[in-house]
C-alpha cells in the first residue's frame, strides 16, 4: 500500500469508531420508548383511577394496561415479515412517526376509549422498533462487539425508564394537577419527532440489500454509515450463501424440540412478569405495599411514589452494567437459573418486611434486589439463550416462538395485577410473582442441563 493509499477496513474486523457509537443510540430508541411506555403507563394507572374514572373495574384496567405490551407482540411480527420483503428503512422510519401521532393523540383527549387505541397503536410501533432496531445494530458492529452492543441497546430501556420518571415527576409536582395525565405523553411525541428527524441520516440496511443480490449498494451503505476507507466483509457472501429451508412453527414442536420450546420460552414469560407486571406497576405497588409516607392527598402520595421508583430504576441499570460487565462471564444457564431465584428471594424480603411491619429500608431493599438481579440476570439471558439453543434452521421459527411466548407472559401479568391488587392487595401481588420467579428459575435448571451440556 502507497504512502498516500487511504487506509482499508473490513466491516467485520475494524475497530470500534464513533459512528458505531452514534448507530446504537439512534437505533435504540424502540427500547427507549418500551421502557419510557411502561413507566408511563404505571404513572397514568392511579391517575386514572382517583380522578376521571375511579370506577374502572379491575378487568378494565388490566385489559387497557395491557393494549401496549398487545401492540407490541403483535407489532414484530407485522413489521417482522414486511421488512423482510420490502426493506427496513421506511417501517425504521415509521415506527417513531405512528408512536408520536398516537401519543399526540392522547394528549388532546381524556377519553378511555382514545388512550386505549392509542395504547395499542403505541405498542404496535414499538414492537416493530424491537423487529427492526436490533439488525442495524448486529449488521453494522464488528464481530467482536456485537453481543457487547446489543446488550447496550437492550439497557436503554432502563434510560426510558428513568427520564419518563424525572418528566412525570417534574410535570406532577410542579403543577399539583391529576388530570395532566395526559399530557405526559408529549414526551412520547417530542421524542418521538427527534427520532424520525435523525432516522433520516439512516440509509436501507447493507443486510437486506446484500440478501437481495445488491451488494454494490450494500457496500455504498456501509460507507455512509462506517466512512469511507470501510469496505463490506461477510455480508458481500449473503446471496450465495446456501439458504436451507426454514423449519415452520408446527416442525419446532414436532421434531422432539419440546424440552428447548420450554426451556426458551417459559422463563422468558416468567421474566415478563418482573420486567413488565412489575415494572409497569411499580408506582402502584410501592403505594399499596406502604413504602411511601402516609399522609397527604392520594394524589401527592402518587407523585412521591415516582422519587421512590426513581431509586429503583437506578437499580436497574445498575443490573444491567452488572450483567453487561461482570454476569455474562459466568454459564448463561447458571446466571439465569441464580438469577431468578434471588429475584424470588428479594420479593419474599419485600413480603416478610411488609407483613412484620419493618423498617422501610428492608421492604424497599428486598424490592432493590429483585431488580438488581432481575435486570443482571434472567432479563439479558432470556433474550440469548433462544439463539444460543437452536441451529440455524431452526432458529427464525425457535426464536419467533421463544419471543411470542415471553411477551404473553408479560401481557398475562399486566393483565392480572389490577385483578391481584383488587382480591388481596399487594400482598397477594407479592405471593403469585414469587411463585412465578421460582417457576422460571426451576424450569431452567431442570431442563437446561439437558439441553445444553456447556454454554
Amino acid at each position: 500500500m502507497s504512502e498516500n493509499q487511504t487506509p482499508r477496513y473490513n466491516m467485520d474486523t475494524m475497530p470500534l469508531r464513533g459512528r458505531h457509537i452514534w448507530i446504537v443510540i439512534i437505533a435504540s430508541a424502540g427500547q427507549f420508548f418500551g421502557g419510557a411506555l411502561a413507566i408511563l403507563v404505571g404513572v397514568i394507572a392511579p391517575l386514572i383511577a382517583i380522578t376521571h374514572h375511579p370506577g374502572l373495574s379491575s378487568w378494565l384496567q388490566g385489559f387497557i394496561f395491557s393494549c401496549g405490551l398487545i401492540g407490541i407482540m403483535f407489532g414484530s411480527l407485522f413489521f417482522g415479515r414486511l421488512s423482510d420483503k420490502y426493506g427496513y428503512l421506511f417501517f425504521f422510519r415509521l415506527c417513531p412517526v405512528l408512536i408520536g401521532g398516537a401519543s399526540l393523540w392522547i394528549f388532546f383527549t381524556h377519553s378511555i376509549i382514545a388512550l386505549t387505541i392509542c395504547l395499542l397503536i403505541i405498542g404496535f410501533a414499538i414492537g416493530g422498533a424491537y423487529a427492526l432496531d436490533p439488525s442495524y445494530v448486529s449488521e453494522i458492529m464488528p464481530k467482536k462487539w456485537r453481543r457487547t452492543m446489543l446488550g447496550v441497546s437492550k439497557a436503554t430501556s432502563g434510560l426510558g425508564n428513568i427520564l419518563m420518571i424525572l418528566v412525570a415527576w417534574y410535570i406532577l409536582k410542579t403543577f399539583s394537577d391529576p388530570g395532566l395525565w395526559n399530557r405526559l405523553f408529549l414526551f412520547l411525541t417530542l421524542f418521538a419527532a427527534v427520532t424520525f428527524l435523525v432516522r433520516l441520516w439512516f440509509v436501507e440496511s447493507p443486510e437486506w440489500l446484500a440478501l437481495h443480490g445488491k451488494v454494490q449498494e450494500a457496500e455504498k451503505n456501509v460507507q455512509h454509515f462506517l466512512g469511507k476507507d470501510v469496505y463490506i466483509g461477510e455480508l458481500a457472501n449473503k446471496k450465495d450463501q446456501l439458504i436451507q429451508t426454514q423449519i415452520s412453527h408446527k416442525d419446532i414442536f414436532t421434531r422432539g424440540n419440546i424440552k428447548r420450546v420450554v426451556l426458551s420460552g417459559i422463563p422468558w414469560g416468567c421474566e415478563g412478569m418482573g420486567v413488565y407486571g412489575i415494572g409497569i406497576f411499580t408506582p402502584v405497588l410501592l403505594l399499596a405495599l406502604g413504602l411511601i409516607p402516609e399522609g397527604g392527598t392520594p394524589f401527592l402520595r402518587v407523585v412521591e411514589s415516582l422519587r421512590f421508583t426513581l431509586y429503583v430504576n437506578c437499580f436497574v441499570m445498575t443490573g444491567f452494567i452488572l450483567g453487561l460487565t461482570v454476569v455474562r462471564r459466568f454459564n448463561l444457564l447458571w446466571a439465569q437459573t441464580l438469577g431468578f431465584f434471588v429475584c424470588a428471594g428479594g420479593l419474599l424480603i419485600t413480603l416478610l418486611g411488609y407483613m412484620d411491619h419493618a423498617a422501610v429500608w428492608i421492604t424497599l431493599g428486598g424490592f432493590l434486589l429483585f431488580e438488581l438481579a432481575l435486570n443482571a440476570g434472567p432479563h439479558l439471558t432470556t433474550f440469548e439463550l433462544p439463539s444460543r439453543i437452536y441451529n440455524l434452521q431452526e432458529r427464525a421459527g425457535g426464536e419467533g416462538i421463544a419471543s411470542a411466548l415471553g411477551k404473553l407472559g408479560a401481557i398475562i401479568a399486566t393483565f392480572i395485577i389490577p385483578l391481584l391488587l383488587g382480591l388481596g392487595g399487594g400482598k397477594l401481588v407479592l405471593i403469585v410473582a414469587i411463585g412465578i420467579l421460582v417457576l422460571g428459575g426451576i424450569i431452567t435448571l431442570i431442563t437446561g442441563p439437558k439441553v445444553i451440556r456447556k454454554l
